[in-house]
């Protein structure tokens, strides 16, 4: 988090704290037939319920909203959490801990839903949802990220993650766009290929990095990913929340590009095959 963050992130999570249990998602616009996915770990619980009541005061407010977390984790629910749960907030468990959780037990569980994915370290603007959900409507069989990256090559190979420059509005799509979970991402039913929850495979080509393996789900299943037009401003961060992150991770070590690389050389795609694919 950047310093000049710091105070909009203590302000804004602390109108979020502040918000009676029973004011949380009351009058909202509309209800949507969508599922919010996302997962946590134990480092962040302490503040999860902020990013959860952020999604409990959207405009827009889907069926449910699911948080997969790992099954020991039952008994280490805060109480600040736990009195959010209820019609609308579920926590799910699950016996897995990596990331790619928020969607694949999801997708099992709600088949014929769209899958709205989230992160768990930020407070998101009222309105995500619905700008997300109205650029569904008019592309119902794509997947809609609210920020891409462009994946970029250079000679056949990838470029490192570094050189996937984020998309700008108006958004130029491309085939080679990869939405980025920490802004939402909408997944429709049917939308990915029949791998997404193979287990084995991902925690061996893509163990860290989820955004990556469901845009390949994507690829092979011939299904397009776009920026959204009507994008959201940028979540707002919570502080504390970024001692342990993947994006470090992946980011310090070029580890998207390596786990890209691994799922192009399995499924054989290329810069130039995935342009066919999605023609």
């Amino acid at each position: 988090m950047k310093l000049s963050e710091i105070p909009k992130s203590i302000s804004t999570s602390l109108k979020m704290v502040l918000i009676p249990r029973s004011r949380l998602a009351t009058n909202p616009e509309k209800r949507i037939p969508v599922i919010v996915s996302l997962t946590s770990i134990p480092t962040r619980l302490r503040t999860l319920h902020i990013t959860i009541r952020s999604m409990m005061q959207q405009e827009y407010l889907p069926e449910k909203i699911i948080l997969w977390l790992k099954e020991d984790l039952k008994n280490q629910i805060p109480k600040r959490l736990a009195k959010l749960e209820g019609d609308l907030f579920e926590i799910r468990y699950s016996a897995y801990g990596f990331s790619h959780r928020k969607l694949i037990h999801s997708i099992e569980a709600f088949p014929d839903k769209a899958i709205i994915t989230c992160d768990d370290d930020v407070i998101y603007q009222p309105n995500t949802l619905k700008l997300i959900f109205e650029e569904h409507l008019k592309f119902p069989d794509q997947v809609i990220g609210n920020r891409c990256r462009k994946m970029t090559y250079l000679d056949g190979h990838v470029n490192s993650y570094s050189k996937w420059p984020f998309v700008v509005d108006p958004p130029a799509q491309s085939p080679h766009n990869m939405p980025v979970g920490a802004f939402c991402v909408l997944y429709p039913a049917g939308s990915l290929h029949k791998d997404v929850q193979n287990v084995e495979l991902f925690t061996k080509l893509a163990p860290k990095a989820d955004d990556l393996w469901f845009k390949a789900m994507a690829i092979l299943n011939g299904t397009t990913s776009l920026q959204n037009n009507s994008r959201p401003e940028v979540p707002i961060p919570i502080l504390g929340t970024q001692f342990v992150a993947l994006k470090k991770v992946n980011k310090g070590q070029d580890f998207n590009r390596v786990q890209w690389e691994q799922i192009c050389v399995h499924y054989q795609l290329s810069e130039s095959k995935i342009e066919k694919l999605l023609a």
